[in-house]
């Protein structure tokens, strides 16, 4: 046995289709960070104020959570779940390089609602590809996975910034796309025919009685949706700190272009420490555990960073993302031990559509509080909602649990 196979529980062999879903999901993440930190430069040319900032970032979250009542139902029916995820890369850099198109603010909604549908639709496709070939080892896989998005929320705005210094924001926004583009060429070369090939990945769909048995027997399950409802907190504080981060950094604590985009990097930075060692921990000690003591350390350091400013807010927003990234793919991995491997897609899509549905809040809640009172009042209205989602794991159920029984008629 290898030091990687001891280490991860994953042979070093079986670990290339794991890392290219999880580079695929850089891309995703890629497109989403440079549109927010687009945000500050496009505003002042358009006339917005914070809260049509925020009506503009409830729009991305609003098309994610409608997407949700179609993407997790194809990708279990068809069974094709690399061609998904090559198709949610290509979508969201076509929406991306279309930012260079115009400046109206119709035309912008248009194509943010685009790149968050093409962001939902990658995950059913990818978490479900990765639950099924790696069952024994969600939590580490899961956490490559979002190991990638960690990096390309952490790369994009350095380019980004540093791009803005010599571009315009809607060449700025068409020079980043044409990464995202090779990246679906890369996935559609190297995971489509892999997955055609492989014996063990499941080449066909559901039949549509079996699929809506099943579903129906997922969504009765209490621990199911409570963890759907705490991952909808949690993910409504990180829209809140997506949306209104850039703006804080460059507004109240004056940052420029570069330096903005290096700090908001910050905040993946801790994520990408942190996401593998979380991941392992929560195969060998159970999901909860490493979900309860991120949300807390997330919840105090959220409070801690309104009493901060200049550089100690910024060392505070990296240890922010070490707790609140970290927990992301054990949150995924959870769901995926509590339904059947068939219904991966649609379990996902319940998932995510519950974190879009509160996502559309923050911004726009955010926004009228930014504009009530200020910035910094918006990150206590994030801290209460991390503080809901810590109460509601402690209803969960300890440990990790097993997937839920597909009744007879859906076998």
């Amino acid at each position: 046995m290898s030091f990687v196979e001891r280490l991860t529980g994953v042979a070093a062999r079986r670990q290339g289709p794991m890392f290219l879903v999880g580079i695929g999901h850089g891309g995703t993440h890629w497109v989403g960070a440079t549109f927010y930190l687009l945000l500050p430069f496009l505003a002042p040319e358009l006339g917005l104020g914070y809260a049509e900032i925020g009506l503009l970032a409830a729009v991305y979250h609003a098309s994610s959570f409608a997407a949700n009542f179609v993407s997790g139902l194809v990708v279990d029916i068809t069974g094709r779940r690399a061609l998904f995820q090559v198709l949610s890369l290509a979508i969201g850099g076509l929406a991306l390089g279309g930012f260079g198109g115009g400046g109206h603010v119709l035309w912008l909604m248009l194509l943010v609602a685009l790149i968050g549908a093409a962001s939902n639709l990658w995950h059913p496709a990818a978490i479900s590809y990765i639950s099924q070939n790696f069952p024994k080892n969600r939590g580490y896989a899961l956490s490559i996975h979002a190991l990638g998005a960690n990096a390309g929320d952490a790369l994009a705005p350095i380019v980004a910034g540093l791009l803005l210094t010599w571009l315009t924001w809607q060449s700025t926004a068409m020079v980043t796309a044409v990464p995202v583009l090779l990246l679906a060429l890369l996935l559609a070369v190297l995971l489509m025919p892999r997955e055609r090939r492989d014996a063990d990945a499941p080449r066909h769909g559901m039949a549509w009685r079996a699929y809506w048995a099943g579903l129906a027997c997922v969504v009765r399950n209490r621990a199911v949706l409570g963890l759907c409802l705490m991952a909808a907190f949690r993910t409504m504080t990180q829209s809140g700190l997506r949306a209104f981060l850039p703006l804080y950094l460059a507004n109240v604590i004056g940052l420029g272009p570069l330096w903005l985009g290096l700090a908001l990097s910050a905040l993946q930075l801790g994520g990408i420490v942190a996401t593998p060692l979380a991941g392992v921990w929560s195969d060998r000690k159970g999901r909860r555990p490493v979900v309860l003591a991120g949300l807390t350390a997330a919840t105090v350091i959220i409070v801690a960073l309104t009493f901060v400013g200049g550089m100690l807010f910024i060392a505070g927003t990296a240890l922010l993302g070490f707790a609140l990234y970290a927990i992301r793919p054990v949150v995924h991995g959870w769901m995926m031990d509590l339904t059947p491997p068939s219904l991966g897609g649609s379990a996902t899509s319940l998932m995510f559509g519950s974190q879009a549905l509160l996502a559309v809040l923050a911004p726009a809640v955010g926004g009228a509080i930014a504009e009530a009172w200020g910035l910094q009042a918006v990150f206590y209205f994030l801290a209460a909602s991390m503080l809901a989602a810590n109460f509601l794991v402690y209803l969960l159920p300890d440990g990790n649990a097993t997937a839920t029984e597909l009744p007879a008629s859906a076998d």
